[in-house]
């Protein structure tokens, strides 16, 4: 096994990890072929590498009447090479606009992800085919760029967790001769053979017939999968050139630094925009909505645009990304000069030009969305409601509510971010502050 091609391309595809002395590996195992030949490998590599800490998950979907089987073959697998396992149970709630498979593939990620040994890289078991059938099949949908790119060798979880893909370069039919040379055992999902799936029937009668008419089809699909993706992580770099020139401190975006691109261009700034807020890219006609309405619309008009994870909401020629959240919390009592706000921000009071100290009979409090308290901010002319400032500062109103506000028993005495008052300034005082 040691001197078997696929052996020594797992070996080569995870040197990088060793040499930087990463040693903790999960196999997502399903106890299908792909899997149990990398759980195998790994296995023999454990042999080379004494150091390597080994483990194996599998996600039970439920979806299968064999599910609980193929769970019992996969732990007594490991038991078999020693090899620590663990089960992981999910239950999947169908949902409108998504499909029972995409809402399987990324609970299963969430369960690999909180289930896996912490410091471990998860290893996944798709190969070639795998990774032709899913360029087919974004080319059936019409992707672009980054969906012909089809799977990347890493996956970088939500968490920061990285998931690696040791055999994307080797065909379905070397690892099912590898299984056949060293009798290992695996199981067979009753659902791969049925063909009213896309990807199933690509599997069955598409593939096999580009394969036998083109010599090296799977390898030339390869080949261009990868310069897709060198040609879209080259887009990525000019678009994250082109998004920090036009987002600000709120993560808002400002159109009139978008006012000289393109069209395409600013399409493709406003996906990279959305991205930060959500996994899910809005369609061409939404996009275009997006520029009709949000971009190019009359500077006072009044815009909202609804997606699947939120509005898109124009304000004094910005663009704001607007989610449902829960109201912000008070802390009536502040006791320290580190807070941890109920959004998870952090508070700091540092020593410097602001306001004054509390005087020993004043309570310091943070509050929210008190727009009727007064203030007169410094260097401001008379005194007037928070709801005026706000407005004369022209800050959006969705952001009005989750502003810190700094009161001394019942008196405004800053608004964090925006002002302090005129009647609490001191040059030698305290300022509140967002801690990065």
């Amino acid at each position: 096994m040691h001197t078997s091609q696929i052996y020594l391309q797992v070996q080569k595809a995870l040197n990088h990890y060793i040499e930087n002395g990463q040693f903790t590996f999960t196999v997502a195992l399903s106890g299908g072929v792909d899997s149990v030949v990398l759980l195998q490998i790994m296995h023999g590599l454990k042999e080379q590498w004494p150091q390597l800490n080994l483990s194996a998950i599998y996600v039970n979907h439920g979806l299968s009447d064999n599910a609980h089987h193929w769970q019992q073959f996969c732990q007594a697998r490991c038991e078999q090479l020693s090899i620590y396992f663990k089960a992981a149970h999910v239950i999947i709630k169908q949902q409108s606009r998504t499909s029972i498979e995409a809402q399987a593939r990324e609970a299963r990620y969430q369960a690999l992800d909180e289930y896996s040994p912490s410091d471990s890289v998860i290893l996944l078991g798709q190969h070639l085919n795998d990774q032709v059938e899913t360029f087919l099949l974004r080319l059936k949908r019409g992707s672009g760029l980054k969906g012909l790119g089809a799977m990347q060798q890493t996956r970088v979880l939500k968490s920061g967790r990285e998931c690696y893909r040791p055999l994307l370069a080797v065909k379905r039919s070397e690892i099912e001769a590898f299984a056949q040379q060293f009798n290992i055992s695996h199981i067979t999902d009753e659902s791969n053979a049925n063909e009213h799936f896309d990807r199933n029937f690509l599997r069955q009668q598409i593939v096999p017939k580009l394969a036998e008419r083109f010599t090296g089809f799977e390898q030339c699909t390869a080949r261009s999968i990868e310069l897709l993706q060198q040609q879209q992580a080259l887009l990525d770099e000019y678009t994250q050139q082109d998004l920090a020139q036009c987002i600000n401190q709120h993560q808002a975006l400002n159109i009139q630094n978008m006012a000289h691109y393109s069209a395409i261009r600013i399409a493709n700034v406003l996906r990279a925009w959305l991205a930060l807020f959500s996994h899910t890219m809005p369609s061409q006609k939404q996009l275009t909505q997006i520029m009709s309405q949000a971009i190019h619309a009359q500077a006072d008009a009044q815009i909202k645009i609804e997606l699947s994870d939120g509005q898109i909401r124009r304000h004094q020629g910005l663009l704001y990304f607007v989610q449902p959240k829960p109201l912000a919390v008070n802390i009536e009592q502040v006791i320290s000069n580190e807070l941890v706000l109920s959004d998870g921000k952090k508070l700091s009071c540092q020593q410097g030009v602001g306001i004054r100290a509390p005087k020993t009979d004043e309570q310091v409090s943070v509050r929210f969305n008190c727009n009727s308290a007064r203030i007169k901010p410094l260097k401001k002319p008379g005194s007037n409601t928070l709801k005026h400032w706000f407005k004369d500062a022209k800050v959006a109103p969705w952001l009005r509510a989750d502003i810190p506000l700094i009161f001394y028993n019942d008196e405004l005495v800053q608004v964090v971010g925006y002002f302090v008052s005129d009647n609490h300034k001191d040059e030698h005082g305290v300022i509140w502050e967002y801690k990065l």
